[in-house]
């Protein structure tokens, strides 16, 4: 550690960067912000789709096979 940033001003010491050389006018401070920030910012992950509804389900509207046997009547109506 220099003895300039041991000095500074807590906002100067808090600051994210520090320009050492030249003059930039504040357009070139903030473009330099926004790309230093789109570097620090994680990458997005992979985005997983909604799960569908079952209502929505064009498979849905077709009947499945009956089976008959004891107890079928109560089993006709369930998703498969």
């Amino acid at each position: 550690m220099t003895g300039t940033e041991a000095t500074g001003t807590p906002e100067e010491r808090r600051a994210a960067f520090q320009v050492v050389r030249g003059e930039p006018s504040d357009e070139e401070l903030a473009a330099l912000t926004v790309v230093l920030a789109a570097v620090a910012a994680p990458a997005p992950g992979p985005e997983t789709p909604p799960a569908r509804s079952r209502w929505s389900d064009p498979a849905a509207r077709f009947r499945t096979p009956l089976h008959p046997g004891p107890g079928a009547w109560r089993t006709s109506t369930w998703p498969r």
